[in-house]
């Protein structure tokens, strides 16, 4: 998504035109392939790494295009305004290289670190932001790029305007749907590319399908959006449906998602992958083609394919291949999007390093994997360590169910060393970072469990967005310190930074397990919950979760109070008793203007409503910690 496209809507012309660029790249491309001009003999690596910003509470900060303006190297937007990508530069594969790629993307950290302070702003390496809400995933986060305003517009367009609807089950459920392509935002990671050789590439690329789901078990870094504790990387499942353009009005149809790990082993090369992508994918995006490849391959120059790169970005396998030129040869590289940004940039490199060695490793070792493995298999092996992390169970080529931690203790990390040994790496560096994932998995220490543990270890302190705070809080001081996440200690609820920052907003504050009726439900259901949950306030919403009315507790006893005797009268409906049309907040509306408002409408509770839904409640309650933090506060600078 780096090319420019164009921001006006696209042509039926332009679509033509592009389609059939498209597919003069892809002759292009076999006439290279067959004719031998792609570079051997050598093996790169290289990087992505994607961040995020937040501000003083921990949570979003809208400051990518400030920082970059001031930024020096590599680094470039993303989809929204508190993500920025850095793209580090690729190195031969040999020596010191992991150690030298970790000292780049220290350098390029702390750079952008020492940029953001002068806006307010940190860094935080982590899949996904656990202070993200939903109020921050909207179209005015997008970065204001006619690329992202261009890939919105295709997306909403490809899935015939029907809302995104994202479901995933963990430990915990979500479930919502949302109008832009913007949850993609949600994600950071920590994209890893190897070099590969054409004649090699079917062979390397089956690899890496299977040994994809041992090292994604290890890597999990993202188990919690919106608050919500899901899968161990939940990134996955989030990336898969915040931008599938498969609209839910085609019915029997095997359409393919445009986020996949794949159908089929791959038998000739690199040209199955593309082709099968021209094929099964439309054309999203278009941009100006200013180059015919096949009349550049006539003069012996070497064509970039810009309309393959650019449709290519826009079908997101999770072990993707890609061209590049260097040095004014062609190259083909695979590039690893599984693993997950932090949580630090050491723990980044040891899974980068495990990754590419157990791919060279494995390839030497696993002969082809398309006779010892079905696809399938190899398919739900990805699925289950997204799920799972290391307590998944994967069957394996050898024939036996295996658990994640033992197949990477026991085989992964002895192949993976074997691996960068032939490749020629340092000694040290093998020793290092391989070390580091030992570690993490005897210990069963990833990412995901750390911060889990430390939810748990939290317990019910503070509210929930504190104890999310303090997560994101403990992420990035810890990270600083550059010890591995395997050797954390667990957050403690004061690194949340105490009230000023963590009841700023309703969404905040807000209950979000809610106790509803409808309108047309008898009193006595009303009455019943109020008793039995010892709550003062019931909701009233309609069948699409629209809010229509409240009833509080003293409407009850007023009814109780004229006479009714539900044993014997004929019982009301809610509608007889509820009021019409409350007062109501948005999540995002600072805490002091709720406060406001209740004071204004002489009300206790405010319901809270996002697009028309019914979200969550806010009551006098919720308010008294900030009360007392508040009182506390005071006290303490007078005495």
């Amino acid at each position: 998504m780096g090319q420019d496209v164009s921001g006006q809507a696209q042509t039926p012309a332009q679509v033509r035109a592009f389609s059939k660029a498209l597919l003069r790249d892809y002759q292009a491309l076999e006439r290279m392939l067959a004719e031998g001009l792609f570079e051997t003999g050598i093996r790169r690596i290289g990087a992505e790494q994607e961040l995020f910003l937040v501000n003083e509470a921990w949570r979003p900060a809208s400051t990518a295009l400030e920082v970059l303006e001031k930024l020096d190297g590599p680094f470039t937007t993303e989809l929204a305004l508190y993500n920025l990508e850095a793209n580090v530069e690729p190195r031969e594969l040999e020596g010191r290289c992991f150690s030298d790629l970790q000292a780049r993307i220290e350098e390029l950290v702390t750079h952008a670190r020492d940029v953001a302070r002068g806006f307010g702003t940190e860094i935080a390496l982590t899949g996904i932001l656990p202070t993200l809400s939903k109020s921050d995933v909207t179209l005015d986060n997008i970065t204001p790029r006619a690329r992202y305003y261009a890939l919105n517009e295709a997306f909403s367009k490809a899935r015939a305007g029907e809302p995104y609807k994202l479901r995933i089950q963990g430990a915990d459920e979500l479930y919502t749907e949302h109008d832009s392509v913007m949850l993609e935002s949600c994600n950071t990671s920590f994209q890893v590319h190897l070099q590969v050789e054409p004649d090699e590439f079917a062979h390397v690329y089956n690899v890496v399908q299977v040994v994809t789901a041992p090292v994604m078990a290890a890597a999990v870094n993202s188990p919690l959006l919106f608050g919500r504790h899901l899968w161990h990387e939940t990134r996955i499942a989030l990336f898969q449906q915040s931008i599938d353009t498969r609209a839910g009005t085609v019915q029997l149809r095997d359409l393919s998602p445009r986020v996949r790990f794949g159908e089929r082993w791959v038998e000739r090369g690199v040209q199955d992958l593309v082709q099968e992508d021209i094929a099964r994918f439309r054309v999203l995006l278009t941009r100006e083609v200013t180059e015919d490849p096949i009349e550049l391959l006539d003069r012996g120059e070497v064509p970039s394919l810009q309309a393959f790169c650019l449709h290519n970005g826009t079908v997101y396998r999770w072990n993707r291949p890609c061209y590049g030129v260097g040095g004014g040869k062609p190259h083909l590289r695979i590039e690893c999007r599984v693993i997950p940004s932090g949580p630090t940039i050491l723990d980044e490199v040891a899974n980068a390093a495990f990754w590419v060695g157990y791919v060279l490793g494995a390839a030497a070792e696993y002969g082809d994997v398309r006779e010892r493995i079905d696809f399938m298999e190899a398919k739900s092996n990805f699925l289950a360590a997204a799920r799972n992390g290391l307590k998944a169970g994967f069957r394996w080529p050898d024939g036996a169910t295996r658990s994640a931690s033992e197949l990477v203790l026991d085989e992964a990390l002895p192949i993976a060393r074997s691996g960068l040994r032939e490749a020629g790496v340092n000694p040290n560096d093998i020793d290092r970072y391989l070390g580091i994932i030992h570690e993490r998995v005897e210990s069963g220490t990833t990412g995901s469990r750390w911060m889990m543990r430390s939810l748990r270890e939290m317990g019910d302190q503070g509210t929930r967005s504190e104890r999310l705070a303090a997560i994101t809080s403990g992420t990035i001081s810890r990270e600083k310190k550059g010890k591995p996440v395997h050797e954390w200690d667990d957050v403690d609820i004061r690194e949340a930074g105490g009230w000023r920052l963590n009841y700023e907003k309703v969404e905040q504050l807000m209950t979000t397990q809610l106790f509803t009726v409808h309108e047309e439900e008898l009193v006595d259901m009303v009455a019943f919950m109020m008793d039995r949950k010892q709550i003062r306030h019931v909701l009233v919403e309609d069948d699409a979760h629209e809010l229509v009315g409240l009833v509080s507790y003293r409407s009850v006893l007023r009814l109780m109070s004229e006479g009714f005797a539900p044993e014997t009268d004929r019982a009301p409906a809610v509608s007889t008793i509820m009021e019409r049309n409350p007062t109501s907040v948005a999540p995002e509306t600072p805490t002091l203007d709720a406060i406001d408002l209740m004071r204004q409408h002489r009300v206790s509770v405010l319901p809270v409503v996002s697009d028309g839904k019914l979200v969550g409640i806010v009551s006098e309650r919720d308010f008294m910690p900030l009360a007392y933090d508040l009182l506390h506060d005071r006290l303490s600078r007078t005495s």
